[in-house]
């Protein structure tokens, strides 16, 4: 049976969501069993389905690392603990980001031989098979080694979370040329073009990431955290305007009824919200970072993100991968 841990406090639309995405992938999957941890009087929907976990404290969206290590008794540090101590495999909250990453790290530890931790989540692709990127915002700066890690450890979550069987590897850059980029983009570059475990094809430019051109895309934290935002404020961007455009009139809205199947696999396809959420690589655990502004459905995903890392035994192959180098 796999054990998930969720804090169930701490996103932008309260608990409800949580309970809701709960019940729901315990309708859905026979062999797992869920320890929600929050404010017990909003999480009695569950009734019998999970183990409730009562946290009065909830960590904040803006509160760091001094924070984690006063906020004890929140609901997030609860359910983290629930996996530091062996009672579950994996948490899932979408709590603060900069809470929940100090948090995971300190309790959890990083893998021996891990330099830091990173953020990673695959994305929509024109092709529909999807792209990895790393890392989307667990840090604001790194090292031109930290960069090689990343994408040794991106390379492992696409071929165990997407099938792939040799993930073609890129760095984000301002060009396609080795000599482009950031100081430790470029010192980087060079750094795995030696590496002979990866697949390593050079820099991309951010317009060609989503063609379906590179498997896993690794980047310093900051740009990340930059184009994941950009990327779902697009999505957000085309759907508006769809929208607006096929409601501007009688004639546009009849259009729209034989347009409809199209549009709908479309929207599918390019739904960055079926991803769920981001896992911390890199740290001796399953911890995955949903949306702050998740609902139920992404919320749900998140989960899957989660129950998928545990069955594909995500950490110890990330371990088996550093303690050969």
């Amino acid at each position: 049976m796999i054990k998930i841990a969720i804090d169930a406090m701490g996103g932008d639309n309260g608990a409800s969501i949580v309970v809701e995405a709960v019940k729901k992938f315990l309708k859905d999957h026979d062999d797992v069993e869920f320890y929600v941890v929050g404010k017990k009087e909003e999480l009695s929907d569950l009734g019998s389905a999970a183990t409730i976990i009562d946290a009065k404290d909830v960590m904040g969206m803006e509160e760091g690392a001094l924070d984690v290590l006063r906020k004890k008794e929140s609901s997030m540090i609860k359910a983290i603990d629930l996996v530091s101590n062996n009672t579950c495999d994996g948490v899932v909250s979408c709590g603060g980001t900069g809470a929940f990453l100090t948090g995971a790290t300190i309790k959890l530890k990083l893998i021996p031989g891990v330099l830091r931790a990173a953020l990673v989540s695959p994305f929509p692709t024109l092709d529909g098979k999807g792209v990895t990127m790393l890392d989307i915002g667990a840090n604001n700066e790194n090292k031109p080694e930290h960069l090689v890690q990343f994408a040794h450890m991106g390379a492992i979550y696409s071929k165990c979370a997407m099938g792939v069987k040799d993930p073609k590897v890129y760095l984000l850059s301002n060009g396609a040329e080795d000599k482009k980029g950031s100081p430790v983009g470029k010192e980087a570059n060079h750094l795995l073009r030696e590496e002979k475990d990866i697949c390593f094809e050079g820099n991309i430019e951010a317009r060609y990431v989503l063609t379906g051109q590179a498997d896993v895309v690794v980047c310093e934290g900051y740009p990340g955290n930059v184009m994941l935002k950009t990327i779902e404020g697009t999505a957000n961007l085309f759907n508006a305007k769809i929208k607006g455009a096929f409601k501007k009139n009688f004639f546009t809205k009849i259009g729209y009824l034989f347009a409809k199947p199209g549009f709908d696999d479309f929207k599918k396809d390019l739904d960055y919200k079926k991803y769920g959420g981001a896992m911390l690589a890199g740290i001796n655990g399953i911890a995955v970072k949903a949306h702050g502004n998740s609902n139920s459905y992404s919320f749900y995903h998140a989960i899957r993100v989660c129950y998928n890392m545990i069955k594909n035994d995500m950490v110890n192959k990330i371990k088996e991968a550093f303690v050969s180098e």
